[in-house]
């Protein structure tokens, strides 16, 4: 197999690897942009919270402004979005999250949080339950599960920007693949290392918003807030998987196979180019004529100027081709 076979064996693992660094790019994306509905469908989890009930009687904590806004009448889901401003829903990005309200039955995305590193989702905060005492009626396990949720994001944020990172390394590293197997061992371990912090990423946040969704709805649905999973998200996450797992398989069989070297030996023609095999005369014996077979008693074959005394020494082996540019 020669250079073009060797380029053949590396071009697949290699848009392998790039379509799995598209696939990273376009997580990061979600929720970056309150403008382009195809980033805001991007999201791991969706809390919805456009019926939102709570009654006076579990905010009445004394000097409530929640609990005073039901009392007057307001209807508890107007006096719940007029006090904490709680939008009609949420979705929870990598970044971010960003929020916004129903207009004749689609999504309108109205604000989007600053983006930061290791971003967890804070109901208490987000919602300012904190601010009117309906935090305080949250159940153990709900609270429980925001603090692992919280200590797992930050897990979760440091895998993705380790794959991010190995899977650029691995594109570069990639290029010395083309020259030499040994290269396509070095890009084999990089891969290795970038597939396993994905996976490790698409795993945990397959997982975690799988939960925290549980609880949202089994914690909070008395009060109508219900949350689900982006499916769009987990499709881009688990395709980033599947292209960086083949580009791994592709990698290392490039590593034993595929060397670039041609195996061809070529005999010489009668043009005599270069780099071709030709035939040479025998020291025995003359290249054209008849064959003698005489044989019998006293018959002594001539020896053509080859002393019998060489026969034997070193250097005196006899090769019936030679390289014609010798």
């Amino acid at each position: 197999m020669g250079k073009a076979g060797r380029f053949a064996c590396i071009f697949t693992p290699m848009a392998m690897t790039i379509a799995s660094l598209i696939c990273l790019v376009i997580v990061g994306l979600g929720g970056t942009n309150k403008n382009n509905s195809n980033l805001n469908n991007l999201y791991f989890f969706r809390a919805n919270t456009t019926d939102i009930v709570v009654t006076a009687e579990e905010v009445n904590l004394g000097n409530n402004p929640l609990a005073d806004a039901i009392l007057q009448n307001k209807g508890a889901t107007a006096a719940v979005k007029e006090v904490i401003g709680v939008k009609d829903f949420y979705h929870v990005s990598l970044w971010n999250y960003c929020a916004g309200d129903f207009d004749n039955g689609a999504d309108k995305v109205t604000y989007c949080s600053p983006r930061q590193n290791e971003f967890w989702f804070n109901p208490v905060d987000v919602w300012g339950m904190n601010r009117t005492g309906i935090d305080q009626l949250f159940s153990k396990e709900l609270r429980d599960g925001l603090n692992a949720y919280r200590v797992a994001a930050k897990w979760m944020f440091i895998a993705y920007i380790v794959a991010v990172v190995t899977t650029i390394v691995e594109i570069l590293v990639g290029f010395f693949a083309l020259f030499s197997r040994l290269g396509s061992l070095a890009t084999t371990i990089v891969s290795t290392i970038s597939s396993l912090f994905l996976f490790a990423f698409a795993l945990t946040a397959t997982i975690l918003y799988s939960v925290l969704a549980g609880s949202f709805n089994s914690a909070l649905k008395k009060y109508n807030i219900h949350g689900h999973l982006g499916k769009n998200m987990y499709v881009v996450v688990w395709l980033a998987v599947a292209f960086s797992l083949g580009a791994g398989l592709f990698w290392l069989f490039s590593s034993c196979c595929c060397s670039g070297r041609s195996n061809k030996i070529k005999y010489g023609d009668a043009s005599g180019r270069k780099g071709a095999y030709e035939r040479v005369d025998s020291p025995y014996g003359h290249r054209e004529g008849p064959v003698n077979f005489q044989t019998g008693p006293g018959y002594q074959a001539p020896h053509h100027g080859v002393p019998l005394s060489n026969v034997g020494q070193k250097n005196t082996a006899y090769e019936p081709y030679r390289r014609a540019d010798v």
